[in-house]
């Protein structure tokens, strides 16, 4: 007998959205550490919350992808 797992497509949507709240997380960490800086990294932050607005995003389409429709 197979004793292979194969994740469903939730699993899998669960999994992903963990890795990018975490990613999100690392950004917001990146952030505060170069503003704490107080050094003039002003393309390194605008870069930086592009990329977090960006996951966010990604993080939102997954969360309504995981959350079922109630019709009331």
């Amino acid at each position: 007998m197979n004793a292979h797992h194969e994740m469903s497509h939730e699993e899998i949507a669960r999994a992903r959205l963990e890795v990018l709240r975490r990613e999100h997380r690392d950004l917001d960490e990146a952030i505060a550490a170069l503003v704490s800086q107080s050094l003039s990294h002003s393309l390194t932050l605008q870069r930086l919350k592009k990329q977090k607005l960006l996951l966010k995003d990604r993080i939102a389409r997954l969360e309504d992808e995981l959350t079922p429709d109630i019709i009331a």
